[in-house]
């Protein structure tokens, strides 16, 4: 199923603006979450095509949501992207193990980033 709807979850407001400017220039419609609670609401609301998860947020951490997200009925088929500034390869194994399609380390490159993205439709 293509891409056209996506969740940012980032505790960071510039991250999230970041982002958010980004994949709207490609014509994505984005929304956007600054914690693991706020996350779920939104996907109880409206279903993206996408998340996109930060790990490091306070609350519930990136790796816990995505294990969360990805072993729920609701949404076990929905891809989580983790995009993070954390770059040890145990971490990337860690976030694809609960369930992400994909590892993502900030600062993100843009053309890498969509090509995933991509990848996924």
């Amino acid at each position: 199923m293509p891409v056209h709807k996506i969740l940012v979850v980032d505790d960071s407001k510039t991250e999230l603006h970041h982002l958010s400017e980004l994949l709207g220039r490609h014509g994505y419609a984005v929304r956007t979450a600054e914690s693991g609670d706020e996350a779920l609401r939104s996907l109880a609301a409206e279903r993206p095509d996408l998340v996109l998860m930060d790990v490091v947020m306070p609350g519930q951490n990136g790796f816990q949501l995505t294990r969360q997200i990805t072993r729920d009925p609701r949404w076990i088929d929905l891809p989580v992207i983790i995009c993070t500034s954390k770059n040890q390869e145990t971490d990337r194994v860690w976030g694809l193990r609960q369930g992400a399609r994909d590892y993502v380390v900030k600062p993100v490159q843009a053309d890498d980033l969509i090509a995933k993205i991509r990848q996924l439709g």
